[in-house]
């Protein structure tokens, strides 16, 4: 793919096929001249740990077997977002969402729908499926209804081993159309009037990163894409990259262009190897297309891309961290100023955004600045992706336009809470970030909004509680995650956050004075005002915002000597209801320190002295009768 005319004569010859299953749109499918049907299976890692590639062999051996092979076609798709319920099919051009499949499932849709044409129900997403049993689109569900899919529009739709498919999509046009009729800082204005914001945590301008490495004169510089993503619960830049990579390489080509650099290096966690695999034979596609390396579509315009793999440090997630990881270095981040855009990666003026960033930069320069800016809120344009976990039906992957509120992210988009019980707090931002209380729900969830409630927007993990957590414990979680992930470079983080994990141990063990209270929130204020980098500086945010809305829990902790969720097993004492137990003596067989003791059929007891509070007589009784306080 030399020439321009020689990629869109590949778009010209693919986008029908693409069409064909563009999600949410199957009732307007272009008719696919080569196969009746396309049949989706994500292939990302959260189906893929539950055996989506054993249905995709299933699948090719029942097709083979009633010899349909040549009229279906089989996609290995990256994810479709509703993580709870994979593996997950989509069957185009009928849009049958099938979820939770099974190896068994496979011959009887093969059957009753590749062959006979009836689709089979009762696999289906019970969403999708109708009171009078008709069938809708999965887009009119709950889950996705809400959901404006930009950075994810073709996650789940191409094969992401497929250049092709992605130029089908209209990929690689950005680059082509920046090339041929943009100057370097008509993009950088495109990218300032959108109004991106780093979809990395802090929300810096894009536009204004890219102006300020652009300004820097250098003959080298240097490119870089923040793929570390170490939030636990977080999975959004990794599903970007395996559902969709082209789209990463094609946005750095853009912004080498518009700084004025020929080499980028994407930063991957060695932890995703399917990203990683993706990532490799899409840059060996592109490079084999023209479409990196020298001369790209003819223009002289030279850029490259190189994959560096991390050791799953967290600290690497900081940008001056990640270069000094790519320099062969110990990742420790370095003091500010010379920020990257001066000084960066090899002492050369460097540019790093995350793979989410990215995502949205094709679409921007095709679509315009002002389609971007039209969605979201004021200060925080277009939309955010959500790694949803945690206490929710809907586990998966949400983008969802700036300002929408986490009532509509928790009770329709995600189906609300599991088993009737009632949400407490969801926690935004992973280790650096903050809970937010349920009477915070109807906030409009952007950068502003999020920081002036005590938390941050961070990477986009998201995850919710409910009423059987304990905030105490999930701020100990978090900060349990920052000292063994701090590089240990400068004090505050290195010695401050483990005093503070010290306090939160003797708080959680009954052991706790009310001035160890006031004692964190110096700690934290201390730590924040002198941590070398962001990492230090926002591993109190958990710890803070516990405090500002659940303080009666770590008084409670302190001073009752209770956990009121029932959570930190040294302040819980298992009973035994004498009105409910019946004497089965299942408890005092499974209980593996036999500290339970009674008669069969007559009341049974716990002596507390010799209990380890491991619950497996609360979990293994029937009748109810064990109960903590």
């Amino acid at each position: 793919m030399k020439t321009l005319e020689e990629l869109n004569a590949v778009k010209e010859q693919y986008e029908g096929l693409v069409n064909f299953r563009r999600i949410g749109h199957a009732e307007d499918a272009v008719i696919d001249k080569k196969y009746r049907l396309h049949v989706l299976v994500c292939a990302g890692t959260g189906c893929t740990s539950s055996g989506s590639l054993k249905i995709i062999d299933k699948l090719n051996e029942e097709l083979k077997a009633n010899n349909i092979e040549n009229e279906v076609k089989v996609v290995k798709t990256g994810c479709h977002g509703l993580c709870a319920l994979g593996p997950l099919m989509i069957v185009y051009p009928e849009g049958a969402f099938y979820s939770r499949l099974e190896i068994e499932h496979i011959p009887e849709i093969v059957k009753k729908h590749f062959v006979e044409g009836n689709v089979c129900k009762e696999y289906l997403y019970k969403e999708t499926v109708l009171e009078d049993g008709s069938v809708q689109p999965m887009n009119n569900t709950d889950f996705y209804r809400s959901q404006k899919r930009v950075a994810l529009r073709n996650c789940g739709v191409i094969n992401p081993e497929d250049i092709n498919e992605y130029i089908g999509t209209g990929g690689y046009q950005a680059i082509a159309k920046v090339l041929q009729t943009m100057k370097p800082e008509d993009v950088i204005q495109v990218m300032l009037d959108s109004g991106l914001r780093g979809r990395g945590g802090a929300g810096f301008p894009t536009g204004l990163k890219w102006k300020f490495a652009a300004a820097s004169v250098n003959e080298q510089k240097y490119v870089c894409c923040n793929a570390d993503e170490g939030d636990p619960g977080a999975f959004m830049d990794r599903s970007v990259l395996e559902g969709d990579p082209h789209v990463v390489l094609e946005a750095m080509s853009i912004a080498g262009y518009a700084i004025g650099a020929n080499q980028g290096y994407i930063y991957v966690r060695a932890e995703y190897p399917i990203a990683v695999e993706r990532l490799n034979i899409a840059i060996k596609q592109a490079r084999d297309a023209g479409l990196l390396g020298k001369d790209i579509l003819g223009t002289g315009f030279d850029f490259d891309i190189d994959l560096r793999l991390g050791a799953g440090a967290f600290v690497c997630g900081e940008e001056t961290a990640l270069m000094t990881s790519i320099e062969g270095n110990r990742g420790e981040p370095r003091p500010r100023p010379p920020f990257p855009a001066v000084k960066g990666l090899f002492a050369k003026p460097t540019i790093l955004n995350n793979v989410e960033t990215y995502a949205n930069i094709p679409k921007i320069i095709m679509q315009g600045a002002q389609w971007f800016a039209s969605m979201g809120t004021e200060k925080s344009k277009g939309t955010k992706v959500f790694a949803l976990g945690g206490k929710i039906n809907n586990t998966g992957l949400v983008e969802i336009p700036m300002g929408t509120t986490l009532r509509t992210v928790i009770e329709e988009i995600g189906g609300g809470i599991p088993n009737g019980k009632k949400f407490k707090a969801a926690q935004t931002g992973g280790p650096s970030g903050g809970c937010i209380p349920v009477e915070n729900m109807d906030v409009e969830i952007d950068y502003d909004n999020l920081i002036a409630i005590g938390s941050m927007m961070g990477s986009g993990g998201l995850i919710v509680m409910d009423e059987d957590n304990c905030m105490v414990d999930i701020a100990k979680f978090f900060l349990e995650f920052t000292v063994d992930e701090s590089c240990g470079k400068c004090t505050p983080c290195r010695e401050g956050t483990k005093r503070m994990l010290e306090i939160l141990d003797r708080i959680t063990e009954g052991k706790g004075k009310m001035e160890d209270i006031d004692e964190l929130q110096e700690l934290a204020a201390f730590i924040k005002s002198n941590a070398l980098c962001g990492l230090g500086q926002t591993a109190p945010n958990p710890v803070l915002s516990t405090l500002r809305y659940f303080k009666d829990e770590y008084i409670a902790h302190v001073k009752d000597k209770k956990c009121p969720a029932g959570v930190c097993k040294n302040l819980l004492t298992f009973k035994i209801d004498p009105e409910k137990c019946i004497g089965c003596t299942k408890c005092a067989k499974n209980c593996p320190v036999d500290a339970i003791i009674g008669e069969k059929k007559k009341v049974h007891e716990i002596d507390t002295s010799k209990c380890i509070k491991c619950g497996t007589c609360l979990d293994g009784c029937k009748k109810d009768a064990i109960y903590k306080e």
